[in-house]
């Protein structure tokens, strides 16, 4: 899906751009997942494991601009692609269009600068105005602050996953499961 573009000031006066992917941004959401993947505990694999090519993720960024349903959100400060946020269908079957699934990351350095929440922002009233009718995410439970932001959106947790995160070290986590109704 194609959107247009979003301007806005983040926390500290910086000029934040919120746009689609391009097929040029490529190599750098490679980068941008094994860096993040590196910083921080609570995303879904370990840096190595990202073995995505050039050409794999360019196809990737082609089918979700293509999509009516689906949005890959990039946010940059100063020309520099900052974080993504994901809007998802869980499925095509008639009783599963209603729902989506949302996906949120930023550089460490971003964080808690409101630019987070503004791409929720962004990306939930898009599921809303495309006819999505709930939105749902996870979010390891010790991962305090996105689900205290998760919380402030209207985010419930309705459910838990014990263990479904087991780190190199053979320690594990654990998931909330959280939704929000759109309609």
């Amino acid at each position: 899906m194609i959107i247009e573009n979003e301007i806005f000031k983040d926390k500290t006066g910086e000029e934040i751009l919120l746009r689609n992917a391009k097929e040029e941004d490529s190599q750098d959401l490679i980068d941008y997942l094994k860096i993040t993947n590196a910083q921080s505990p609570y995303l879904i694999c370990e840096p190595e494991e990202i073995t995505l090519t050039l050409d794999e993720e360019k196809e990737f960024i082609k089918r979700k601009n293509e999509s009516k349903d689906e949005l890959l959100l990039l946010a940059f400060c100063g020309g520099k692609h900052i974080g993504n946020c994901s809007l998802m269908s869980v499925g095509s079957s008639i009783r599963y269009r209603h729902r989506c699934s949302v996906a949120i990351a930023l550089y460490e350095e971003y964080c808690h600068r409101g630019i987070g929440r503004k791409m929720l922002e962004r990306v939930l009233k898009i599921a809303k105005e495309i006819g999505y009718e709930q939105a749902e995410l996870e979010v390891v439970t010790k991962n305090t602050g996105a689900r205290a932001l998760y919380e402030d959106m209207g985010f419930v947790q309705y459910g838990e996953l014990h263990n479904s995160t087991k780190y190199k070290d053979g320690s594990y986590a654990d998931t909330a499961l959280m939704v929000k109704r759109l309609v």
